[in-house]
């Protein structure tokens, strides 16, 4: 689930270029003569997986690409189609896809000015905001929400040799989501997070004016192989990236908010400070 709305209803029809990925993909594997089971052996994923990226509901990894092409002797065909099919991935259904590339990252990179990022909340801070939620969920949806959270919070300790890099308005801590209490305990959690080696929260001071990330938040990651992903959410929309210009953008503003944020050491001096108000 996203940070801030489940936008898994209303989803709309695949992107163009997934689509069309996927036909592509489809005519060079029926050329070969494989069905989809005996195919998906040769590429070493999952039948499933392969009919997903054929019907443009599944972004191809690389690797994927690059054992297709030489399965199906593709002649670059493949590789010039996945090029293009990282411009239009989007919609927040896709993050799921997201999702599945968290797990498995190397390095995470998540810039976020309305709320608490969902891998740093505690379980009052997220509830706060899923009873707050509109369309208004029901106790079973709540429920399944912060389940599906905590779950995924889990990366943190169990990915111990993944970096994970958290840039965050100071406003939104000191907004008072959920009242004292839950501040008080969110703020807590934030700093027990910046005890880990693997972890690196840094507040974006409410006396810097303007900043790199004014535009909204950013989320990177790099996958196992080297490549990199970004991902960035409005209210009924997330985009997944993978185009390497627009990925080179969003890196150079992340550096940029890098340096214009509080440093981790002063970062945790505001938040001891703040701790310490409430």
């Amino acid at each position: 689930m996203t940070d801030s709305i489940d936008s898994t209803t209303n989803a709309p029809e695949p992107p163009d270029t997934l689509k069309a990925f996927g036909a592509v993909h489809k005519a060079f594997r029926k050329r070969a003569g494989y069905t989809q089971e005996e195919y998906a052996p040769l590429v070493q994923y999952q039948p499933s997986t392969v009919a997903s990226i054929e019907q443009g509901r599944r972004f191809p990894q690389r690797k994927f690409v690059e054992r297709a092409e030489e399965v199906l002797d593709a002649f670059g065909a493949l590789k010039g189609a996945y090029t293009y099919a990282g411009r239009e991935v989007g919609l927040a259904s896709w993050f799921r896809k997201w999702g599945e590339l968290e797990e498995q990252a190397i390095s995470l990179y998540t810039f976020e000015n309305r709320l608490v990022p969902g891998l740093l909340q505690t379980e009052a801070y997220a509830r706060t905001l899923f009873n707050e939620r509109v369309p208004v969920l029901t106790d079973l949806q709540i429920e399944a929400q912060l389940k599906a959270r905590e779950d995924r919070q889990r990366l943190l300790t169990e990915r111990p040799n993944t970096f994970f890099s958290f840039i965050v308005e100071e406003y939104v801590v000191t907004r008072g989501t959920g009242g004292a209490e839950v501040m008080h305990d969110q703020v807590d959690h934030l700093l027990s997070i910046t005890e880990l080696r693997n972890v690196e929260v840094q507040l974006m001071s409410m006396t810097r004016h303007i900043h790199a990330g004014i535009a909204g938040p950013i989320q990177l990651l790099e996958t196992p192989e080297n490549e990199w992903f970004g991902y960035c959410e409005g209210q009924w929309t997330g985009q997944l990236f993978a185009d390497p210009k627009t990925i080179s953008v969003l890196h150079m503003r992340y550096a940029k908010l890098r340096s214009q944020a509080l440093t981790p050491d002063d970062t945790r001096s505001l938040l001891e400070r703040m701790r310490g108000a409430l």
